[in-house]
């Protein structure tokens, strides 16, 4: 990393800042505005997803994709197809997505980071954390924060600050309405860039438009059977970006794609908050 000395994204993913002194990454670090210390050491963390081969691909044919049609970079930010999965937890505690190609491969992930025991505690014992403040983390398999998330505290409706990798803002994915089917304009510098708009009302699919009105992207969330979706917190969903995109669209696109469901918090009865 060659970059001034500043606070950036914390790349281990513990904290949501540390600092970097222009040379290293040192032991302070910050969330939600409290620094304390914590020697960078050890790997950073890349959640795992427990989805089989044969279970993105059919993923990937319900959502009416054609495994290999379209070929993709390998990255976040070139595939033309996301597979993003939450592993099958009975408690969640940290919102963690595993995100990967329409071949089953790994190529990213999504880490909730800035936990207080406070918070964790507060998840367990109710449901308030949905109207808390939420920071995600978008890496790749090195662990390299590629997107920084942040969705503030709300009462009705719900606004993420997309950041890239150092901490600069990208853009806002802001809620348009309460009643209806929901609705998230993309917003940068002072201009709108498109909207994610629900299918349904329970929120379930999405397309995604440019400023035009024209679909450049769709989110597919898929059935996980009844035992699961009643007994843990599981959520998959299939993501087709149909066409390159420039930014700041591409990476308001994916950071909308890669965490629908964490970063807008969509409330236990299928609708968001």
């Amino acid at each position: 990393m060659t970059h001034p000395a500043n606070w950036y994204p914390d790349p281990l993913g513990r904290h949501e800042l540390r600092y970097y002194d222009g040379n290293q990454w040192t032991e302070h670090v910050s969330s939600h505005g409290r620094q304390s210390v914590d020697p960078p050491v050890g790997p950073g963390h890349v959640p795992a997803g427990d989805r089989r081969l044969d279970q993105v691909q059919g993923d990937v044919a319900r959502a009416g994709v054609k495994a290999g049609q379209y070929d993709g970079g390998g990255t976040l930010f070139t595939e033309p197809v996301l597979v993003v999965n939450q592993k099958a937890k009975l408690i969640e505690i940290n919102n963690e997505y595993a995100v990967m190609d329409q071949h089953g491969r790994q190529i990213g992930a999504v880490r909730e980071v800035g936990q207080s025991t406070l918070k964790k505690a507060v998840r367990l014992l109710s449901s308030y954390d949905q109207f808390l403040t939420h920071k995600l983390q978008v890496v790749d398999m090195n662990g390299q924060v590629l997107l920084a998330l942040t969705r503030p505290a709300k009462f009705l409706k719900s606004r993420i600050i997309v950041q890239d990798g150092h901490g600069a803002e990208i853009g806002q994915i802001v809620q348009q309405n309460v009643i209806g089917k929901i609705r998230f304009g993309l917003e940068a510098g002072g201009r709108t860039y498109g909207a994610i708009n629900a299918e349904n009302w329970r929120a379930w699919n999405f397309n995604i438009q440019d400023h035009t009105g024209t679909e450049v992207a769709r989110i597919t969330k898929t059935w996980e059977g009844l035992a699961r979706a009643m007994f843990t917190t599981a959520d998959n969903y299939v993501v087709q970006i149909h066409r390159p995109l420039e930014e700041p669209l591409r990476s308001l696109v994916v950071a909308a794609a890669v965490a629908v469901d964490t970063a807008l918090k969509q409330d236990s009865g299928g609708g968001f908050n």
